[in-house]
Parts: structure tokens; C-alpha cells; sequence
């Protein structure tokens, strides 16, 4: 990003950002696809992936390569689309979604709308229109323009139904410790907003699978999967979510001026043989 947004607080942004399906059809301003091409260039994750972008309007992907970009009616009137992939790799998923956080955040300090859309949307044209290569991978894409000031009646419905304005609550997410004990925003201090930013990140069917627990001084990030989901779309989609919850914590504890790392330790909680949840794995730490 160039240096005239370094100065963009991405906890506010985070605080903005909502998933918008309903847009006005029309193409982007110059000056903001140009800031948009920049923005691609911010695309290493945490664990080393790169994530290769390309915004791809509707109509000239139809013209000039004959592919028909759809949604299944999900969208309505996007002409841009940004289109992510990333090579395949042990932390890949994790990677893309926290690249994709990072660029949807930057979107939507340009004004911008978006919006997450994984599984079947990724398997039709969205691949050729990007040239998807041998060992790339593409969990998802994101519609990108500007916001209709009226929402659809599917949009509505949809998020009605998502349930987007209802988050799980501290005691369910994070813990002191061990995932006996609920971490309070009185003891997480000065993490108290990074952890909040994670709350409200986005993720799919808003199941928020992160479990943190603090831990002298560091942060445990777990994954609780929720049963059976996402098995059909041929992906671990939740640890896409992972990445996007990694997104908002770093940047707010940046933001903030805290230091720290993203780390693989040994939890106190598995070294100690606390009890973990069932269907939980440790991702990562930052400390």
C-alpha cells in the first residue's frame, strides 16, 4: 500500500466492514482500480504464502476470454470482481485468508463494498478468467464496487438468516489459561480491542471457529470446528477463517503499538494436559 494509507486505522475499517450483495452497476473509477493494483502487491501471509490477486470486470472477462461470470443470483449488480489465488501449501488456507482480510479491509477504506463468497462460486468461470495454474488453489473471491444504498429482498433474507449482527460472546471465544476459565475484557487489558476486532471478523455461515486462550503473555489461536460443515466444498474452509481472525489481530495489536509475533509454541494447556474441547486443534500463538 503506498504511503499515504499507512495512516488508515484498519481497527475502525474492521469496524465498517460488512458484506454487501447489492451494488450499482458501474465500473470502478480509474483512480481506485489503480489503488486497487497497488493494494495487490501487500500479498505475503504469516506463514509465507503468497496470494496472487487480479480484479476482473464482468464484461470484458466476456468479451475478451468468453467467460460468463455468475453468482447463482447471489450478487446483484457487481461489474469487478477480485479473484485470489495461492499455491498449494501445509498453511495455505490460512495465508489466503488473511491476505483477502488485508486487502477487504483496505477496500473498504476506499469506500468500497464487498463480500466473501466461497465453495461453488470458486469451481465455475472465476478459474479461467484468472488462468488458475497446476497447483493453485482458490478458496474464494469477492465481489468489489460500490454499495446500492438498497439492499435486495435475497440480501435481506440472507443476512437475516446469517445472523450477521449476532456474534458469540466473550466467554464463548476466549479464555484465560485454559478453556476452563472465561477471559474477561478487564483481563485481557491492553488485547481487550484486538480480541474484540476478532469477534466480529467475518467468517463463513458467521461460525467463528477461533478459540483463544491467553497464556502468560501470549495467545493461543485453536480451531473448533463445527461438525460435518463445509465437507462438500472440497476445502477446509474454517481455516480460512483462521486467517482472517490472524488479520484482525495483528493489525489491531499493531495499530495499538503492542509487540509481538505469530509464533508455533507449546501451549501451558497441551504441555500440562489441560482439557482441550473436542474437534479442537492448536493453530498458532502470537507472543
Amino acid at each position: 500500500m503506498s504511503v499515504e494509507e499507512v495512516h488508515i486505522s484498519m481497527i475502525q475499517q474492521m469496524k465498517r466492514r460488512i458484506s454487501v450483495r447489492t451494488y450499482q452497476e458501474e465500473l470502478l473509477d480509474p483512480e481506485l482500480r489503480e489503488k486497487i493494483n497497488l493494494a495487490f502487491r501487500d500479498n505475503l501471509g504469516p506463514f509465507g504464502g503468497t496470494v496472487r490477486f487480479e480484479l476482473i470486470e464482468r464484461e470484458l472477462a466476456q468479451k475478451d476470454a468468453n467467460v460468463k461470470l455468475g453468482t447463482y443470483g447471489v450478487i446483484k449488480g457487481a461489474s469487478s470482481f477480485i479473484v485470489a489465488v495461492i499455491q498449494e501449501g501445509s498453511r495455505d488456507l490460512e495465508d489466503f485468508g488473511y491476505v483477502l482480510e488485508k486487502f477487504i479491509l483496505y477496500a473498504t477504506s476506499l469506500g468500497l463494498g464487498t463480500c466473501w463468497l466461497g465453495g461453488t462460486y470458486t469451481k465455475s468461470e472465476f478459474s479461467k478468467a484468472i488462468g488458475l495454474k497446476g497447483q493453485e488453489i482458490m478458496p474464494c473471491i469477492t465481489p468489489i464496487g460500490y454499495p446500492s444504498q438498497k439492499r435486495s429482498l435475497l440480501e435481506s433474507a440472507m443476512r437475516l438468516a446469517a445472523g450477521s449482527k449476532n456474534r458469540k460472546p466473550w466467554k464463548d471465544l476466549f479464555f484465560n489459561q485454559d478453556f476452563e476459565q472465561p477471559l474477561t475484557e478487564l483481563e485481557a487489558d491492553n488485547y481487550a480491542t484486538p480480541l474484540e476486532m476478532v469477534r466480529i471478523a467475518p467468517s463463513a455461515s458467521n461460525k467463528q471457529p477461533w478459540r483463544i486462550v491467553m497464556d502468560h503473555g501470549k495467545f493461543h489461536f485453536y480451531l473448533q470446528y463445527a461438525k460435518d460443515y463445509g465437507k462438500r466444498l472440497g476445502f477446509d474452509i474454517q481455516r480460512v477463517d483462521m486467517g482472517i481472525a490472524m488479520c484482525h489481530f495483528e493489525l489491531a495489536v499493531k495499530e495499538l503499538g503492542l509487540s509481538g509475533k505469530w509464533q508455533i509454541v507449546k501451549p501451558s494447556a497441551e504441555a500440562e494436559k489441560i482439557t482441550i474441547p473436542p474437534n479442537t486443534k492448536y493453530i498458532v500463538s502470537w507472543g
